[in-house]
């Protein structure tokens, strides 16, 4: 880059003139790809100064996205000077997946044309596959030999994995609860809405996003049970679960117009039915009485607890594909939010149980 820098920057200002970098992509647009080409051009046409900033077309060309280039692209006319992705024809499986993941996640067409052309499937979306695997088969059904526990039996605390009251100072079960599940129907709505929905926005938001809000709704699930249901264990992913998938049906909400996707109205309204139901046997679980009353039945709290952290450091880190959070405020007032909410439910943890006269259910 530097010999072209020298050429169309020779005072070194970091900046070169809009019509310089014009005849710089009429002579070698040809070598682009069409999609890196779009955006080159809507780069162009939304500078106002005469000028485009070196650093901004140095990160394009290197598969970078940079703050100000995204707010450079923003406050453009942003015209598509092609067809859109979706009328493209003559593609192969994996390319046609690839586009259908763009359209389920992403609401500008820039940013699906983006996602598409740079999107190398390397690393695939391990981190849901691998929590699925490990959480909901290879432990439930090699380890214990059978694939979810039954809260009507009398022994199903005896674990060293859920979370219960009466073991709080075992810090490890506040995260590793996820990896039981109370019957069938709660295994198998969670590995539903885990797969269909966490699978193609780790494609798009990567692993370590995606992974950040959902052990972030894990622990914000059983802190909430901690201090909101103080007798109750936890078991399920559902915090975890319900993170992602109320960031992702807000994201859809708030950027409706742009969501392109098929039939996205009846898909919301499926996965809400889903999470409702699986919400509703929840609390009803929770409230029935115990077959075996020193068993008391698992806390709904943890869903509550996950679709607040969806709903807030989900939305932002969705929002915002491939952005710097750093750069974002809302980012780091939500963030200070969910920080001031952990450390406030430590205390709660160590205090309020000595403080309150609580009738806990004796350990396993």
């Amino acid at each position: 880059h530097f010999p072209l820098l020298f050429q169309f920057d020779p005072d070194n200002t970091g900046y070169i003139s809009t019509e310089k970098f014009r005849s710089l992509l009429q002579r070698h647009g040809s070598e682009l790809d069409p999609h890196k080409l779009e955006v080159l051009l809507a780069l162009a046409d939304s500078n106002s100064e005469g000028r485009i900033c070196y650093q901004d077309f140095v990160n394009l060309m290197s598969n970078k996205r940079s703050n100000s280039f995204r707010q450079a692209i923003l406050q453009g006319n942003r015209r598509l000077c092609s067809k859109a992705l979706l009328e493209e024809t003559g593609l192969s499986l994996s390319q046609r997946l690839i586009r259908h993941v763009a359209y389920e996640t992403l609401p500008r067409e820039i940013d699906r044309k983006w996602y598409y052309d740079s999107y190398t499937c390397c690393p695939p979306p391990w981190f849901m596959i691998t929590i699925t695997i490990v959480a909901f088969f290879l432990y439930n059904g090699v380890v214990l030999d059978r694939f979810v526990l039954q809260v009507t039996h009398p022994l199903y605390l005896k674990n060293a994995l859920l979370y219960h009251p009466q073991l709080r100072a075992q810090a490890w079960r506040y995260l590793t609860y996820i990896f039981m599940h109370a019957g069938i129907e709660h295994l198998g709505l969670n590995v539903v809405l885990q797969l269909l929905v966490g699978v193609p926005l780790e494609m798009v938001h990567g692993a370590a996003r995606i992974s950040f809000v959902y052990v972030a709704g894990v622990v914000a699930g059983s802190l909430a049970v901690s201090v909101a249901d103080m007798t109750a264990p936890v078991v399920g992913s559902s915090g975890g679960v319900y993170a992602l998938v109320s960031a992702h049906l807000a994201n859809i909400v708030m950027n409706w117009s742009g969501m392109k996707c098929q039939f996205k109205l009846l898909r919301m309204a499926v996965a809400l039915i889903c999470m409702s139901f699986e919400f509703g046997r929840a609390v009803w679980l929770r409230f029935h009485p115990s077959v075996y009353p020193p068993c008391p039945h698992p806390s709904f709290m943890a869903h509550l607890g996950g679709v607040m952290v969806g709903i807030t450091l989900g939305v932002i880190i969705l929002r915002n594909y491939e952005q710097r959070l750093q750069d974002q405020t809302l980012w780091w007032i939500f963030l200070s939010i969910y920080v001031i909410f952990v450390l406030f439910a430590i205390f709660w943890n160590i205090f309020a149980y000595s403080l309150l006269d609580l009738k806990l259910p004796p350990p396993p």
